[in-house]
């Protein structure tokens, strides 16, 4: 899911624009090259759980960074099964990407091509040259690490200070709930097809592990039963750790050490956004020789750590 409002502190996220705006142009591409529909504008409602909710969205509105993000009036609640007596807010330009579709067939697209491996990479293996990399055979002018919380096992970039936070989230079938948006609250509620929801998600800094637990679950139950009036189906449980970084800000760059070895990590929550962005960044970068915004710059960690 995009949103550019972080809706708990009505701010909004670095960038914001420039993220949205290249939104269409990088999956429309990708979408092109697959033929499989993957990028869908889904408007996003905020529940208002006071006046004083509210009163803080008018605020909001009224901010002039905002305007072209949230919309002024309140939206009624008409759907007997969602608890949401104060309505809604409008959040615009918002969608969501279906990224494990995403993964696997463009996968396929450049398994087709003959330029994608599958399979563990042996950091061991990797041999420097003057002049470039190589690795089982490849030969490469430049070698780009994406590898989100993985980066703690990358012997090169494992000084930068990434952090990580555990999510999970629920898949579920409620087939009266009939939401056309994606719902906003304590948690949100994504429609996924087939009166199918995803619901999330939690936020858990001390749990570094992948596995679904108990207490997850029970915490994403009991927001959602204070939401929801139908009854549903649990399908699915899920969990991550998502790449988030001590100063809030991606990891982008040219290592300190290796020339043309380079990062790109730290994307936190917000990877459909960034991602497109930040790649276009250090694309032209390592290309075109431009500077790198030194809020991304893992140049800002150097001094610390070398």
């Amino acid at each position: 899911m995009y949103n550019s409002v972080i809706l708990k502190r009505f701010n909004l996220v670095w960038k914001a624009q420039e993220q949205i705006n290249l939104l269409p142009q990088f999956y429309g591409n990708i979408e092109q090259k697959t033929n499989v529909k993957l990028d869908y504008n889904l408007e996003v409602r905020k529940r208002f759980t006071s006046t004083e909710d509210q009163n803080e969205w008018f605020v909001a509105v009224d901010k002039q960074k905002l305007e072209t993000f949230l919309d002024a009036q309140i939206i009624s609640n008409s759907n007997e099964n969602v608890n949401a007596p104060f309505g809604f807010g409008k959040v615009l330009q918002t969608g969501y990407v279906d990224v494990s579709l995403l993964y696997d067939v463009y996968q396929l697209y450049l398994q087709d091509l003959g330029v994608f491996q599958n399979e563990v990479f042996d950091y061991d293996n990797l041999i420097m040259h003057l002049d470039g990399f190589e690795y089982n055979g490849i030969k490469a002018k430049n070698i780009v690490f994406a590898e989100g919380f993985g980066l703690h096992q990358n012997p090169f970039f494992n000084f930068l200070p990434l952090d990580g936070t555990k999510g999970e989230l629920l898949k579920i079938h409620a087939p009266n709930l009939k939401l056309d948006y994606c719902l906003n609250s304590s948690l949100f509620i994504l429609p996924n097809g087939n009166d199918n929801y995803k619901v999330a998600a939690t936020y858990n800094w001390t749990d570094k592990d992948s596995l679904p637990t108990e207490e997850g679950k029970k915490e994403l139950l009991d927001k959602l039963d204070a939401i929801i009036n139908c009854e549903y189906t649990v399908l699915e449980h899920f969990a991550g750790v998502r790449p988030t970084v001590l100063d809030r800000r991606p990891l982008v760059g040219e290592h300190p050490i290796h020339k043309s070895m380079y990062i790109l990590n730290g994307l936190g929550t917000r990877g459909v956004m960034l991602g497109p962005y930040l790649a276009q960044l250090l694309f032209n970068s390592i290309e075109n020789k431009t500077e790198l915004d030194p809020q991304v710059d893992i140049v800002r960690f150097k001094d610390k750590y070398f």
